[in-house]
């Protein structure tokens, strides 16, 4: 057998009782909830950033840089919404490398996934308990959601996950905002599809069940750039491409239109420093456009304690990124109220 069962893994609900969201935090999770869906849905102009390390590593780290998020958020509370990203799992694209603290609670130590599920749990629930923000994750394995989805505010769906049936029919049953990548590729149509899937109901089989969801009308999309067949970084971050991608909207019977724009990733060739500038050209789209304002709702930014990345040793960098690199937080301070000051 090529397969072997190392543990039973408890099952949400067990996870959930154990490890319990509280009153007060089930509220901040609502009011928040409320917030940023009000915001996809045309009723608050606020703009979102979606700022953190491109993998939440070391939870010490995290909850110091979101308690660092968290007092600028404060004090551009009115313009801006933030909402911290802290992923847990993370795609590799050949399948070696780290895979996030859902597999490795410890970068430096063997998988252990029993522990990765409780780790990544209590994570997202400490930086609730100590900064009052709610959070998003990626969604790279959708049956594993169901650990976290009393926690997050917001999700994302990976460009190498886009065009799965199973995450576009996750999405469907989901009742916070989930923001679907365009794939490696650059294909917008996929994306689009994607979203669309999100948001029809749909029945299928979910962890052992029969389930039928409503559909997610606060499913939209992100644009993170594409590769050509030659392996170039193709952006799509630009005035023209957030034109166009407004005139496909139109087309589309879609609710809610909206776009997050990644400003890492394929838009920035991984040249982390370059984000601050593409996050400048964004908010010059959107001023210059009414109708660009009304469509890009907010940016994605891969931002940690310290800038760069270092590879995984026994001497590790506290708050920097073991993944893809990040700016560091004063950088990061500035462009938050930057963004403020433009949006």
């Amino acid at each position: 057998m090529g397969m072997t069962v190392n543990a039973q893994l408890p099952l949400p609900a067990e996870l959930k009782a154990e490890y319990p969201l509280t009153e007060k935090l089930r509220q901040i999770k609502q009011k928040r909830d409320r917030e940023i869906r009000d915001i996809f849905t045309g009723v608050s102009d606020r703009f979102i950033v979606l700022a953190g390390p491109c993998s939440a590593d070391n939870e010490d780290a995290v909850c110091e840089y979101v308690t660092r998020l968290a007092k600028v958020s404060e004090e551009v509370a009115d313009r801006v919404m933030v909402i911290p990203r802290i992923y847990t799992n993370k795609p590799r694209t050949t399948g070696d490398g780290y895979k996030g603290m859902l597999h490795q609670p410890d970068p430096e130590k063997e998988p252990d996934l029993l522990a990765g599920i409780i780790a990544i749990r209590k994570m997202h629930i400490r930086v609730m308990e100590e900064t009052g923000l709610s959070t998003a994750d990626e969604m790279l394995y959708p049956e594993n959601r169901s650990y976290l989805d009393d926690v997050l505010s917001y999700e994302a769906i990976g460009a190498r996950s886009v065009e799965n049936q199973q995450h576009r029919l996750t999405a469907s049953g989901m009742d916070i905002p989930v923001g679907m990548k365009n794939p490696t590729s650059g294909d917008l149509s996929v994306m689009l599809n994607s979203v669309t899937a999100a948001q029809h109901p749909h029945r299928f089989i979910y962890r052992g069940c029969d389930v039928k969801t409503s559909g997610n009308e606060l499913a939209h999309t992100i644009l993170r750039g594409g590769v050509d067949k030659y392996g170039k970084n193709i952006p799509n971050y630009h005035y023209e491409d957030l034109a166009r991608l407004a005139e496909i909207y139109e087309k589309w019977d879609l609710k809610n239109p909206a776009v997050i724009v990644d400003v890492n990733h394929s838009n920035s060739s991984k040249q982390y420093k370059e984000q601050i500038r593409i996050v400048s050209e964004v908010m010059h789209s959107r001023n210059y456009n009414p109708e660009l304002k009304k469509l890009v709702k907010g940016v994605m930014i891969e931002s940690y304690l310290v800038e760069g990345r270092q590879e995984i040793t026994e001497n590790l960098v506290y708050g920097q990124s073991i993944t893809d690199p990040c700016i560091g937080w004063e950088d990061t301070r500035r462009l938050l109220y930057d963004i403020a000051e433009k949006c």
